[in-house]
C-alpha cells in the first residue's frame, strides 16, 4: 500500500491549513497530498488537532484558513457528500435500529458500492446471526463491526477514520487492516488515527504530522 504508481492522482491536497478554538491555536499551517490508493497516518500528540482535522475534512467544522482541493477543485463539501466517509469516536448509528436496517438507512441515501449488498456485508464483517438485533443491544466491538460495515457498503472514495481500532479484538483489528488494504487497492485513499500499533501498511506508512 505504501509503493504508489508515478501516475496515481492526488485526490486530496491541502495547503497552509490552520484552526484556532477561542483564538487559541489548535494546528497549523498544514501541509499535506494524498494520493489514491495511500492511506495516511495522522500523528500527533493528544490534543494536536488529528481529531479536528478529520472533522474539518468531514464537513462538521468549519477551517479557519488555508485551501483545501479535491481532484483538483476546490474542495466543497456540500459537493463531496458521497465521497467522503467519517468514522468517528460516535459511530452514527441509530441505537433502537437494527445494523441491517441502519446499513439500508446509509445505502438509500449515498447508494452501494459495485457488487456489494447489506447481507453480503454483514456476513463479510462478521455480524451474521445479529443482523437483526437492535444496536444497543450489541457489545461495543459488534457496534463498531456495524459502523465498519459502512465502509464496506458505500461507495466513498476518501475514508476518515478517527481510532478506527477502538473497542476490537484481534480478529477485528485484522478486518480494519483488510478493509483498508482493499480500499487502496480499488483506488481509494484513507485518513487514520491511532494511538495503538500501526500495521495497516507494509513498510514505512505514509504520515501526515499535526503541529500548533
Amino acid at each position: 500500500m505504501t509503493s504508489l504508481s508515478a501516475t496515481a492522482p492526488v485526490l486530496l491536497e491541502a495547503r497552509a491549513l490552520s484552526f484556532h478554538r477561542q483564538d487559541e491555536p489548535v494546528f497549523g499551517p498544514l501541509d499535506f497530498s494524498l494520493h489514491a490508493g495511500e492511506v495516511a497516518l495522522v500523528e500527533g500528540n493528544n490534543g494536536s488537532g488529528k481529531t479536528t482535522l478529520l472533522r474539518i475534512l468531514a464537513g462538521l467544522l468549519h477551517l479557519d484558513e488555508g485551501e483545501l482541493r479535491w481532484r483538483g477543485q476546490p474542495w466543497r463539501r456540500t459537493e463531496h457528500l458521497g465521497d467522503t466517509l467519517f468514522l468517528g469516536h460516535h459511530l452514527g448509528l441509530k441505537a433502537d435500529l437494527s445494523a441491517r436496517e441502519n446499513l439500508a438507512v446509509a445505502a438509500g441515501l449515498y447508494g452501494t458500492r459495485a457488487g456489494r449488498d447489506v447481507p453480503g456485508v454483514l456476513a463479510d464483517i462478521g455480524l451474521a446471526g445479529y443482523e437483526d438485533e437492535p444496536v444497543r443491544r450489541l457489545s461495543a466491538g459488534q457496534k463498531k463491526r456495524a459502523a465498519l460495515a459502512r465502509l464496506l457498503l458505500l461507495p466513498g472514495t476518501l475514508w476518515l477514520l478517527d481510532e478506527p481500532y477502538a473497542n476490537l479484538d484481534r480478529t477485528g483489528i485484522e478486518l480494519v487492516n483488510r478493509l483498508l488494504a482493499m480500499h487502496a487497492t480499488e483506488g481509494g485513499a484513507a485518513l487514520v488515527t491511532s494511538h495503538g500499533a500501526v500495521s495497516f501498511l507494509d513498510g514505512e506508512p505514509t504520515r501526515v504530522r499535526m503541529h500548533a
